[in-house]
């Protein structure tokens, strides 16, 4: 008669292996069938726990006192510990060949060059990865000639800085002075203007302001263009055009486009521009006053 025992569990008289039970082979399995697994040799197992004993715990604690007191106690000595080890990773940088030898401009023209090459400031042999890009770049954009600039580090050793100069529109007479605008007006610092006969020459206050606005106008009219030997600027207002022969062209203070649209006109039908005048006066709406030169009168 099977035995009764408390909590409701029940054996036979006979005993019957327990489901689980080693087999000799394949090690044990847990209760709830998984085999357990193969004992972990001792060194193993110790990788991975933390000693929490006081008596590590109370050398952690007098580790970290002391080595906070070595920092504080360097003081201003800090500041040269920190530079040692700066000094030793260039060192070791520049070991490795990664080093400063060599430096591409692009984009920037001959007169730009040696200004971008001395704004630089960047010597052969300093170590190439502590070379700080954006500051490269400010220095390059800060030289009058270059409009943006974009530096690139291309390892192991060189240097790559890509110009976009500032256009030049014209050079611009005013106070004694020649200098060389761009599309707005302002002065290209360093540019020599005796180097481009071929811009168009402004003259007076406000021209180079102006400028932006009359010489597109012109550009379209290349036959007017190639006679015109300056722009003056008249009372900030207007533009007389004066032409290689003398000749002069009075434009309107508005409506520019206009009057060189009547211009034009009387240029096809009566050849103005070969002819000669002394005096092209558009200045009044819808009206073309020509003087002719004094040898026609």
């Amino acid at each position: 008669m099977p035995a009764i025992v408390r909590g409701g569990r029940r054996q036979s008289s006979k005993q019957v292996p327990k489901r689980g039970a080693p087999s000799g082979k394949g090690g044990t399995r847990s209760r709830g069938g998984a085999r357990n697994a193969s004992p972990v040799p001792g060194k193993m197992a110790a990788i991975g726990r933390l000693d929490l004993s006081p008596r590590a715990v109370v050398i952690s604690i007098a580790a970290g006192a002391l080595l906070l007191a070595g920092v504080l106690a360097t003081g201003a000595r800090a500041e040269r510990i920190g530079a040692s080890v700066s000094g030793g990773v260039d060192t070791v940088m520049t070991g490795m060949g990664l080093s400063l030898r060599r430096v591409h401009i692009t984009g920037a023209s001959t007169e730009a060059t040696p200004a971008i090459q001395q704004a630089l400031e960047v010597q052969a042999g300093q170590p190439i990865i502590g070379l700080d890009l954006d500051l490269l770049r400010q220095r390059v954009e800060a030289v009058g000639w270059v409009r943006e600039a974009r530096v690139v580090r291309l390892l192991p050793d060189t240097l790559i800085i890509e110009v976009r100069e500032h256009d030049r529109l014209a050079v611009w007479q005013a106070g004694g002075q020649v200098k060389v605008i761009d599309g707005q007006g302002r002065v290209i610092t360093g540019a020599d203007a005796g180097r481009y006969p071929g811009l168009p020459l402004v003259v007076g206050k406000g021209a180079d302001l102006a400028a932006a606005d009359i010489l597109p106008l012109l550009a379209q009219r290349p036959r007017l263009m190639s006679r015109v030997d300056a722009l003056v600027r008249v009372d900030e207002r207007r533009w007389d055009l004066r032409l290689k022969d003398g000749s002069l062209i009075q434009l309107p203070a508005t409506n520019q486009d206009a009057a060189l649209i009547q211009l034009d006109a009387l240029d096809q039908r009566e050849r103005l521009l070969d002819l000669g005048f002394a005096r092209v006066d558009l200045r009044t709406p819808d009206e073309v006053a020509v003087r002719p030169s004094a040898g026609d009168v």
